[in-house]
């Protein structure tokens, strides 16, 4: 029994450790979307990314997420990074239309230097079910 009080000593100090500081790539900006919706069809948008670098440990980034389609709406929401994979949880500012899902995405550089992503996305109630795919490109 002796061996417990120093395991719960080390495990609370574990707990409290600082955050590293992130490494990871930033991926914030404003980025022009191509998408095709599975109800909806084809579809242009802006994708705007911000870092929370205060909620970001490591190669782990926390993001502020909002997509604009017109015609549609905004949708805000929220995103984690591990690597060059993010996912994403969005949803339409009207929440009657029960257009909200989660998407995962897949970051790559353009021969530009520009990042650009490439998104598939699930939207458990939408139209009885939908998904889609977008690919996004950093705006200069």
């Amino acid at each position: 029994m002796r061996w417990i009080a120093p395991l719960l000593l080390s495990l609370a100090t574990t707990a409290q450790a600082a955050p590293q500081p992130f490494t990871g790539a930033d991926y914030s900006g404003r980025y022009t979307c191509q998408g095709v919706d599975d109800h909806e069809g084809p579809y242009t948008g802006t994708v705007t990314l911000t870092l929370v670098r205060e909620q970001s440990s490591g190669r782990h980034g926390a993001y502020r997420f909002e997509l604009e389609v017109p015609g549609y709406g905004r949708y805000p929401g929220q995103a984690a990074s591990d690597g060059a994979h993010m996912a994403i949880h969005f949803a339409l500012t009207d929440p009657s239309t029960q257009d909200y899902g989660t998407g995962i995405a897949t970051f790559r550089k353009t021969r530009g230097g520009l990042w650009q992503f490439s998104k598939w996305y699930y939207e458990p109630e939408f139209k009885g079910g939908n998904f889609g795919r977008e690919t996004c490109t950093q705006q200069k």
